[in-house]
C-alpha cells in the first residue's frame, strides 16, 4: 500500500490521518495526529477463531517517555507497567470500540496505541479512538464504524464549548466531558465538572455528538482514499436447535430470577443452567457445543430479566424502576484512623478510610502528561471475598483503577485548596460486599470519610448508577442498578454530584440508538436518586467535623523570606533535621518560603515553629534578648540573639564604670540580657546595650597609654604642622595601617 495522508481542520485544531508507511504487517495501522501530538494505532486480527463465550478484544496504550523528551525514571530506565493514566486511556479506547463488533465474531483483536510525539499542548488519548476505528476499517474488520471520540471543555467567561481543548484551555474550563460513538449513537461518556447542572451537561453532550459526527465524516473521507480491500471474516452462528431447547425453560428461568438475595438467586440460576446442560444435551453435544450452550443459557437469563422489567415494571428484587435499595450509613466507623465511613446500599457495601499527610507525600507522576503530582489520591479495592469468591490478590486491575479514578474525579471539585487545607489526602475504598454500583458506594463512603476526618469540603457528594432496558421502542430507565441489571442491561450510567450540580459521570452503552434524549431522562431520574441518598447521608453527619482526630497530624503553616530558607535547612540539612529530631515534628519547606509543620502532638508543633521563627527572626531596635557570649574582642563581646544573628556589646556598655578588658566582666558562654539600640541599615550590624549592668571590678580601669603600647610622644605620630584630612571618604592611611580589623557580625 502506498502512503496515504488526509489532513483537515475541525473546530480550530489541525488533524491528520496517515497509513501505508509504518507497521505494514499489522491488519491495519494508522498514524493519527493533533497539532504535533502523534500516535501510532495498530489493529491485528488473529487468524484463528477462539472458543470463547465472549469477544476477545485487548487494548494497550503505550506511553513512551521519548515522546515528551524524557528518560524514564527508575533503575531500569525503560517503560515497564503502564501508569494509571495509561491504563485509563486503554479503557477509554476499549469502551467505545467493543460494542461496534458484530455478535459471533470470535477472533482475537489486539489494538495497540503507541505515543510517538506529545507536544505538551494536545492530549493523545481522544485521537486514539479515531485511530483505532480507522485501523480496524482498513483491515475490513466486522466493525460498525467509523467511530470517534472528542473531549468537550467549556469556557465559563464566553459560555462557549471547546472541542479537544489544549491543556491550557482545559485548565480554565469548568467541564471536562469525553464522549465517544458514531454519527448515529453514543457509546461512551465520561466527565468531570465543577457542579454543572443537568441541563448544561446535556447541552454539552448534544454538542459533543455533533462533533463526533464531524470527525466520523472526515474519517470516512480518509477511508475512501485508502479503499480497503474487502475481507470476509467468519462469524460464528450456533446451531439453531440449541436456542430452541434452552428457550423452552423460560418460565423456570423467570422464577429463578425472582429473588432479592444475590447469592440465592445466582445459585438458583446456575442450578437451572447446569440442569439444562445435563438433561437437554448429550455428552457429545456438550463437547461440541460447550460455549454455544453457555451463551444460549446466558441469552435466556438476559431475555427473562429484560422481559420482566419491560412487561411488568418489576425488577428481580421486587423494586420499582426508580426505587433505591435500603441504605445503611455510618460515619466514623473505625477508631484511630483519621476518618472513615461505611456506606451500604442493598447488598453493596463500601468502607472508605481517609488518611491525611504533608503535601510532600503527594503522589509524584512519571507520565507523558504535564501533571507532575496529585495531592488527592483515591484508591478502590475489589477483593474476591466481596462477591463470595476465591481469587488471586495483587496489583490493582483495570476495573479497580477505573472505579478509583471515577470516585477521585467525583470528589476533586469539592476539596479545599492547599492554602485552605495544606494536606495531602488519601482515601481508600474497601469493597466489603458487591451487588452492583460499588463505585458509587465508594463515592458516598468516601464523602463520609472526608467529613469524618474534618476535611472542610465545599459540599457533600453522593452518587448513583443508572441502567437501561431497551427493547425496540420500549425503554425503562432503572435507578440504583444491581449487578444483574448491569450485566444484562444496555447501559451503565454513573452520576455523582452535590445539591448544586454534577461533579462526575461515566456511561458505557451496549444498545445502539442511545440518544441524548434518553440520556436527558436518565440524568433527571439520577438527580432525584442522588438527592434521596444525600439526605440520608446528611442525617448521619450534617457537616465536616470541626476538629481533626487526635491521631491526625496538625499542620501549622508559616511563611518565611526566601533568602531565609537556606538558614532554616542548614548545611547539608543539619539545622532542619536537628529541629525535627528534637521536637518530633515533620517540616516541609516549599520554594516560595511556605513552611508546613506537621505533628500529632500539639506541643511538638509549637516547639518546631518557635525554633524556625527564632532562626528567621530579624531583631529590631528596642527588643530585649538574653543570649550567650559567643565571641570576645578587645573592643567588646558578641552576644547570640537568634540562631543566625549576633550583636555587639561594646566594652563601654558592659558595666557601670570604665572596663579595661572584656574578660574582667564577661567570659565565653556567659548569659547576658541585652537590648538592641542600633542596627546599621547598610551592613545590618547590631549594637547592644547591657541591661542590669554590674559595677566595673576594681582595677579594671584602662592602663596608662604607655603601658598599653601607645606612643608617648604625640608629635611622633605626625608633625605639628601636618593636617589631617577629615573630609568624608578620606582617611589617614598611615593612621589606619595598624588598626585591628573589625569583626563582621
Amino acid at each position: 500500500m502506498e502512503k496515504i495522508v488526509e489532513s483537515f481542520e475541525l473546530y480550530g485544531k489541525t488533524y491528520r490521518f496517515e497509513t501505508g508507511e509504518l507497521a505494514k504487517q499489522a491488519t491495519g495501522a494508522v498514524l493519527v495526529t493533533q497539532g504535533e501530538t502523534t500516535v501510532l494505532v495498530t489493529a491485528v486480527i488473529s487468524k484463528e477463531e477462539k472458543n470463547y463465550d465472549f469477544f476477545p478484544l485487548t487494548v494497550d496504550f503505550m506511553e513512551k517517555m521519548y515522546s515528551v523528551g524524557r528518560i524514564p525514571g527508575g533503575y531500569l530506565k525503560r517503560e515497564a507497567r503502564p501508569s494509571e493514566k495509561g491504563t485509563l486511556t486503554a479503557r477509554m479506547i476499549d469502551r467505545p470500540i467493543r460494542p461496534g463488533f458484530v455478535d459471533g465474531f470470535k477472533r482475537e483483536v489486539h489494538i495497540v496505541a503507541t505515543t510517538l510525539v506529545c507536544d505538551g499542548k494536545n492530549a493523545p488519548d481522544c485521537i486514539c479512538v479515531g485511530g483505532a476505528s480507522a485501523a480496524l476499517m482498513i483491515g475490513s474488520a466486522p466493525f460498525d464504524g467509523p467511530a470517534a471520540c472528542v473531549r468537550i471543555a467549556h469556557n465559563p467567561e464566553t459560555d462557549e464549548f471547546i472541542v479537544n481543548p489544549t491543556y491550557a484551555e482545559q485548565e480554565t474550563s469548568d467541564l471536562e466531558l469525553t464522549i465517544a460513538g458514531t454519527k448515529d449513537y453514543i457509546s461512551m461518556v465520561e466527565a468531570g465538572a465543577q457542579e454543572v447542572s443537568e441541563e448544561d451537561m446535556l447541552a454539552a453532550m448534544e454538542f459533543g455528538q455533533q462533533a463526533i459526527a464531524a470527525f466520523c465524516e472526515k474519517q470516512a473521507e480518509f477511508l475512501a482514499k485508502v479503499a480497503p480491500e474487502p475481507k470476509e471474516y467468519p462469524v460464528h452462528v450456533p446451531d439453531a436447535s440449541i436456542a430452541e431447547r434452552v428457550d423452552a425453560h423460560y418460565d423456570e428461568m423467570s422464577a429463578a430470577l425472582h429473588d432479592a438475595d444475590k447469592l440465592s438467586r445466582i445459585a438458583k440460576v446456575e442450578a437451572l443452567k447446569s440442569s439444562i446442560k445435563e438433561n437437554d444435551f448429550t455428552e457429545e453435544e456438550r463437547a461440541a457445543w460447550g460455549s454455544d450452550i453457555a451463551a444460549a443459557c446466558k441469552a435466556l437469563e438476559k431475555h427473562a430479566m429484560r422481559r420482566m422489567v419491560i412487561e411488568s415494571g418489576e425488577r428481580a428484587d421486587g423494586r420499582a424502576a426508580d426505587e433505591i435499595r435500603p441504605l445503611y450509613i455510618r460515619p466514623g466507623y473505625l477508631p484511630r484512623v483519621h476518618g472513615s465511613g461505611l456506606f451500604q446500599r442493598g447488598q453493596t457495601q463500601a468502607l472508605s478510610i481517609c488518611t491525611l499527610g504533608l503535601l510532600n507525600e503527594a503522589q509524584r507522576l512519571d507520565t507523558i502528561d504535564p501533571q507532575e503530582s496529585k495531592r488527592y489520591m483515591h484508591q478502590y479495592n475489589f477483593p474476591p471475598y466481596c462477591t463470595g469468591e476465591t481469587g488471586r490478590m495483587g496489583a490493582p486491575k483495570r476495573r479497580e483503577i477505573g472505579h478509583g479514578a471515577l470516585a477521585e474525579r467525583a470528589l476533586l471539585p469539592v476539596l479545599p485548596s492547599e492554602d485552605e487545607f495544606p494536606y495531602a489526602i488519601r482515601v481508600v475504598s474497601e469493597i466489603m460486599e458487591s451487588n452492583g454500583s460499588s463505585s458509587m458506594a465508594s463515592t458516598c463512603g468516601s464523602t463520609l470519610a472526608l467529613m469524618d476526618a474534618g476535611v472542610p469540603i465545599k459540599a457533600p457528594v453522593s452518587g448513583i448508577a443508572m441502567g437501561l432496558i431497551k427493547e425496540g421502542d420500549d425503554i425503562v430507565i432503572l435507578s440504583d442498578i444491581q449487578g444483574l441489571e448491569d450485566f444484562l442491561g444496555d447501559m451503565d450510567f454513573k452520576v455523582t454530584g452535590t445539591e448544586k450540580g454534577i461533579t462526575a459521570l461515566q456511561m458505557d452503552n451496549k444498545a445502539k440508538g442511545l440518544s441524548t434524549e434518553i440520556l436527558g431522562r436518565a440524568l433527571k431520574q439520577a438527580k432525584a436518586g442522588r438527592h434521596f441518598i444525600l439526605q440520608a447521608m446528611l442525617a448521619e453527619i450534617a457537616a465536616p467535623r470541626e476538629e481533626l482526630r487526635d491521631t491526625a497530624p496538625r499542620i501549622d503553616t508559616i511563611h518565611i523570606a526566601v533568602d531565609k530558607i537556606r538558614e532554616v535547612i542548614g548545611k547539608g540539612g543539619e539545622t532542619i533535621r536537628g529541629i525535627q529530631d528534637s521536637t518530633g515534628a515533620t517540616i516541609e519547606i516549599q520554594e516560595d518560603g511556605t513552611v508546613h509543620i506537621a505533628s500529632v502532638d500539639q506541643e511538638a508543633g509549637k516547639a518546631a515553629r518557635a525554633a524556625i521563627e527564632a532562626i528567621v527572626k530579624v531583631p529590631e531596635v528596642g527588643e530585649i534578648y538574653e543570649g550567650p557570649v559567643v565571641g570576645i574582642q578587645s573592643f567588646g563581646a558578641f552576644i547570640k540573639l537568634t540562631p543566625s544573628k549576633d550583636g555587639l556589646l561594646h566594652i563601654s556598655r558592659m558595666a557601670n564604670g570604665r572596663v579595661g578588658q572584656v574578660e574582667d566582666v564577661l567570659s565565653m558562654g556567659d548569659m547576658v540580657k541585652v537590648q538592641v539600640i542600633e542596627i546599621d541599615p547598610k551592613s545590618g550590624k547590631i549594637s547592644l546595650d547591657r541591661l542590669e549592668k554590674p559595677d566595673a571590678p576594681e582595677g579594671s580601669a584602662p592602663a596608662p597609654r604607655h603601658e598599653r603600647g601607645e606612643r608617648e610622644d604625640r608629635g611622633e605620630r605626625r608633625d605639628r604642622g601636618e593636617k589631617t584630612d577629615h573630609r568624608p571618604g578620606r582617611s589617614n592611611r598611615e593612621a589606619n595601617e595598624h588598626r585591628t580589623p573589625r569583626r563582621r557580625h
